[in-house]
């Protein structure tokens, strides 16, 4: 038998077959599988630019929002922490523009200054919701100025791409984020199952394909997004009485 695991997240899915090996883990307990060290390599996500590139796929689709916020000189920060307060202050004002007219922000960002000419940015990716998206939140930034573009899901952009991107500066410290979101988030979904030997993975119809390996007797790996993917309805946040 083989196992199957499949990992989605929105448009994006993961599927690896592969025939688990059988090891001591120690005296005195049972026999525990594990797949060969690549195909373990492949599917788990250590580094964090592969744990951002699936909470983004979760969480948008082609044509979402993808933007940087820079500062003027009157409003230049410091330090990092007036960075993250001036973010906070943009990030409520959005939340709020948007809980007035039955909508939900969903944000991830990563602050930056240690490349190019040093100047504190932030990276963003938000939801968009099909009105004048790119003038209000320009509108509400009010600090500088923005840069805003289409989220691509094609094989030269995507979700890795923008994942890398926006971990590309290293941390300043140990146990420094690199990146952060909004609490309402959606997190990708993994099941494992076991299939018969014969078993072959296919990609469907209608995806661009970003991975196809195969070890012959070993492991077989694909990573794929559905081209036309459409946005699961999201519930309305609760209006305070």
């Amino acid at each position: 038998m083989q196992k199957k695991l499949i990992k989605s997240a929105g448009p994006l899915v993961a599927e690896a077959l592969y025939k688990p090996r059988t090891a001591p883990t120690g005296r005195g307990r049972g026999r525990k599988s594990n797949p060969t060290n690549e195909m373990q390599r492949i599917v788990n996500d250590k580094l964090s630019w592969q744990k951002l590139k699936w909470l983004l796929a979760a969480n948008f689709i082609k044509g979402d929002i993808v933007g940087c916020l820079t500062f003027d000189d009157d409003h230049l920060p410091e330090t990092r922490k007036q960075v993250t307060n001036k973010l906070g202050w943009f990030r409520r004002k959005a939340e709020a523009a948007r809980r007035e007219r039955g909508q939900e922000l969903v944000m991830f960002w990563s602050i930056e200054h240690r490349h190019g000419d040093g100047r504190w940015h932030i990276h963003i990716v938000a939801n968009a919701t099909g009105g004048e998206d790119y003038a209000e939140l320009h509108r509400l930034w009010g600090q500088g100025e923005t840069e805003f573009a289409a989220l691509r899901v094609d094989a030269k952009r995507n979700y890795e791409t923008l994942a890398r991107y926006m971990c590309k500066e290293a941390r300043e410290k140990v146990g420094q984020r690199s990146w952060s979101y909004t609490r309402n988030v959606k997190k990708p979904e993994t099941e494992s199952f076991w299939v018969p030997d014969d078993t072959t993975l296919r990609v469907p119809k209608n995806t661009t394909v970003f991975k196809d390996v195969r070890a012959k007797g070993e492991y077989q790996y694909i990573e794929f997004a559905y081209d036309n993917a459409l946005r699961r309805r999201r519930r309305s946040p609760r209006r305070r009485r």
